[in-house]
């Protein structure tokens, strides 16, 4: 059930279980960055689901904390040192890309390596029109475009530029994507998983279709990791969640964010079904494409295998978050329902391949 307004609220207390040693933090911050003064304090945003991130203030400092969930980590999921790598270096070239101040790997502070970023308030689109672009016209289909238009200028990134050239390795990335996430899914199945994510998985990897030229990946980029002034629906101005950034084939973060887009053949399927995203009025799939298409200047012809990649995704993020719920690991009651979108995502994907390969 989506919560409409609840959502446009930035920060709240720390959910129960989820506290850190704040005394421990903020001795080690006040000793790192001597130039914090004031007194500290720490609230949580409380709308996000993997990684656990958190306001802290010394005054009227605000900064971000970000550090991984609780239990059993995915290999290679969760990534602070990538976060950070990409996010102390790319907002040079791409100025939507918050500045990382500082990584910790002492995991006696605060349990795990964590990141330090600057903070920036705005508008994040959840379940409705945000209250202050209501009343202005196609709100819903501005957000849309700007959001393509965010991700099209990522792509025209030059990675070299930026010191970014050595944050992944593009020779064979999608066999390796692929590969890493069929194997994921195997670790996190549960006895009542659908039976055909795994087909899914096996398909995409019979099917790979040949990469262009590299680009700055974020690699979970959605309406909700893109941040708004309030009451401007045509510009990102912040774009978060960094963790799995790397160096690949761009179509692979188009295809991530369609598969979370509406659909009129599969409604609100995914991991956003429960906001119900085909209320807000956003451009059409082929709208999306196009001018993608246009803004970046890459080709889009095999962008059905690429949707049916990024709903396979989806589809082993959810099982992950439902399975460390289900082993007790997360205190998060949203993980206990994160499975029930997996088996329409599936045959969204599955009829994505379909459509690819003529069937």
């Amino acid at each position: 059930m989506s919560e409409p307004r609840t959502r446009e609220v930035d920060t709240a207390p720390v959910r129960p279980g989820e506290d850190l040693d704040w005394p421990r933090v903020e001795a080690y911050l006040r000793e790192q960055l001597p130039e914090l003064t004031g007194a500290f304090s720490v609230l949580q945003f409380p709308n996000g689901s993997a990684n656990l991130t958190y306001q802290i203030r010394f005054g009227d400092t605000a900064l971000v904390l970000r550090r991984p969930p609780f239990g059993t980590i995915a290999p290679g999921a969760h990534d602070m040192g990538r976060e950070y790598k990409a996010l102390s270096r790319l907002w040079k070239a791409y100025p939507r890309a918050p500045r990382a101040l500082m990584l910790c790997t002492d995991p006696d502070v605060a349990g795990s390596d964590f990141l330090l970023v600057e903070y920036r308030s705005g508008v994040v689109v959840w379940d409705s029109v945000p209250s202050s672009m209501e009343g202005l016209p196609e709100a819903g289909r501005r957000i849309g475009l700007a959001v393509i238009d965010a991700l099209a200028d990522l792509h025209r990134v030059d990675p070299q530029e930026c010191g970014l050239g050595d944050l992944g390795r593009p020779d064979g990335f999608l066999e390796r994507q692929v590969r890493g996430w069929r194997k994921r899914w195997d670790l996190s199945a549960t006895d009542d998983s659908d039976p055909n994510a795994a087909v899914l998985g096996e398909r995409l990897a019979d099917a790979l279709p040949r990469s262009g030229a590299p680009a700055v990946l974020h690699n979970d980029f959605k309406i909700d990791n893109c941040q708004f002034a309030a009451g401007d629906p045509d510009e990102v101005v912040s774009v978060f969640d960094w963790d799995m950034a790397t160096l690949g084939d761009p179509l692979v973060d188009l295809g991530t964010l369609l598969n979370y887009w509406p659909d009129p053949e599969f409604g609100d399927a995914g991991a956003l079904a429960s906001l119900g995203l085909s209320s807000l009025g956003l451009p059409a799939r082929d709208e999306l494409i196009e001018r993608y298409s246009a803004r970046s200047g890459i080709d889009v012809g095999d962008i059905d295998w690429y949707e049916a990649y990024g709903c396979f995704k989806t589809v082993v993020i959810l099982q992950q978050l439902y399975a460390r719920y289900v082993r007790g690991e997360s205190s998060d009651e949203r993980m206990a329902s994160r499975a029930d979108h997996i088996p329409v995502l599936v045959r969204r994907g599955l009829a994505r391949l379909d459509r690819a390969s003529g069937r």
